[in-house]
């Protein structure tokens, strides 16, 4: 009688401490860590004065396709266009040509500051002047294939 009595309080003793464990296990996972926020100060932007602020009119146009967006062009002077934009674009490298519906003025590339998958900043200005006083000047902002060097995604802008 005194094994079964010593033997019954044995298993209670081991049920009890594995009972403690477990409920020490809970607290431990729902024990949750709250951090502090970290709040960080921007220095304030600094404006830096130009003889000339050029600024896009109201009524400027905003073109964009799937490789280039939030293209803008300001004409800065008689025959002078300061183009803008971003760019998702292959390397950061784009190219672009300028006609006047009969034929290519000029042509040349540029480059973003980031490449894809980012959204690069560009920012150019180009001097061209019409052949022909009746005709459209277009600018088309394009990416070259990889592979055959042809154009993809277009993105045609006009220049009057």
């Amino acid at each position: 009688m005194k094994r079964i009595f010593l033997l019954s309080a044995i298993l209670l003793l081991q049920c009890n401490t594995s009972e403690q464990k477990k409920n020490k296990t809970i607290i431990k996972t729902d024990t949750i860590k709250v951090h502090d926020p970290v709040v960080t100060e921007k220095e304030p932007t600094r404006k830096i004065e130009t003889e000339k602020s050029i600024a896009p009119a109201p009524s400027t146009k905003i073109y964009s396709n799937e490789r280039f967006k939030e293209v803008t062009v300001i004409k800065i002077g008689e025959h002078k266009f300061l183009v803008k934009g971003k760019g998702q674009i292959f390397e950061a490298a784009f190219s672009w040509v300028i006609e006047d519906g009969h034929e290519e003025l000029k042509k040349g590339f540029q480059m973003t500051d980031a490449g894809a998958p980012e959204w690069g900043n560009f920012s150019f200005t180009i001097e061209v002047e019409k052949k022909r006083p009746n005709s459209t000047l277009n600018l088309i902002l394009f990416e070259s294939s990889p592979k055959d060097g042809s154009r993809q995604y277009e993105l045609p802008v006009v220049l009057n």
